[in-house]
């Protein structure tokens, strides 16, 4: 049966519309294929196109509407060029770290909770260098803050109805290693992209260094030092969390894939500018943990 087959997919199903979708294949305005043609695809049964469609709208990457099929509504990807000169109120990450790379010296320092987002732009642009679609910088640092596994976040959390008999800290603790699971393999996968870089030729100077702090994200940052940032939060939120064995968990969750950034510029101008003093002051926050948390 096409629902036995299926199990355990639904996960990866998710994972490639949302690397669809963040690569350009699938654009803005774009509407997805039938439920039944992606269950035909994928080999899995339409209950679990439903459930992975679900979760790709409540992070914010489609909308559905009766009798029109799900349309894609991210942000562009990373390939579409922004005009750097023109600040915008609220911006996606792609064509920030399009304009990171364009430099001969890449520097990116990065406070997020699991770096899935950044993830997917970052081996966009190592495949970029690769195929000399753009031109391989001198050098890349990269500095990242993550949360440390010692403390206990309050996100994800299960959620329970009232004398309900479902055994809500073990569903924590199922969450938890999720989240913590998520945050390693991707983790993993843009620091291999980049120092494979290095390892290949292709960029001489490649340092890419995680420090863990205990600190609960409220919100993800990303700066070019001395350039520009963008900050924004992360919303807490009540959703079904779709497991690698195609269960579902009702839980308290926050949403960082498709959550609204802004971008604030540095003015060499004017040092008292909103968009200076932005950069200065979360530059400083940034540098600070870094220095505090050398060790730990």
């Amino acid at each position: 049966m096409k629902e036995e087959r299926g199990k355990g997919k639904g996960a990866t199903v998710l994972a490639t519309l949302r690397s669809r979708i963040s690569d350009g294949e699938y654009r803005p305005g774009f509407t997805l294929p039938l439920q039944r043609a992606l269950a035909d695809e994928f080999d899995v049964s339409r209950d679990t196109i439903q459930r992975v469609l679900e979760e790709l709208k409540t992070e914010g990457w489609i909308e559905s509407r009766q009798g029109s099929g799900s349309r894609v509504i991210a942000t562009p990807p990373i390939h579409v060029r922004a005009r750097p000169d023109v600040p915008s109120a609220r911006v996606a990450l792609g064509p920030f770290v399009d304009r990171a790379f364009a430099q001969s010296a890449v520097e990116l320092d990065v406070f997020t909770l699991t770096s899935e987002s950044l993830d997917t732009h970052i081996r966009v642009q190592a495949d970029a260098i690769r195929k000399q679609h753009i031109p391989a910088p001198e050098r890349i640092m990269l500095r990242i803050l993550q949360p440390s596994d010692s403390i206990e976040l309050p996100y994800p959390r299960a959620r329970a109805s009232a004398g309900s008999d479902v055994d809500v800290a073990k569903l924590d603790r199922i969450l938890q290693a999720r989240l913590r699971e998520i945050t390693r393999r991707h983790t993993s996968s843009l620091r291999d992209a980049l120092r494979n870089l290095r390892t290949d030729g292709l960029v001489e100077h490649v340092d890419v260094t995680v420090r863990e702090v205990p600190v609960v994200p409220t919100h993800k940052l990303y700066l070019r030092r001395g350039v520009e940032g963008l900050i924004g939060p992360y919303k807490i939120v009540e959703r079904a969390i779709l497991m690698d064995d195609d269960t579902e968990i009702d839980a308290w969750d926050v949403l960082g894939l498709g959550s609204p950034l802004t971008r604030h510029v540095h003015d060499e101008g004017d040092p008292n500018a909103t968009g200076s003093v932005f950069m200065q002051s979360w530059q400083d926050w940034f540098d600070s943990y870094w220095r505090r948390y050398d060790l730990f």
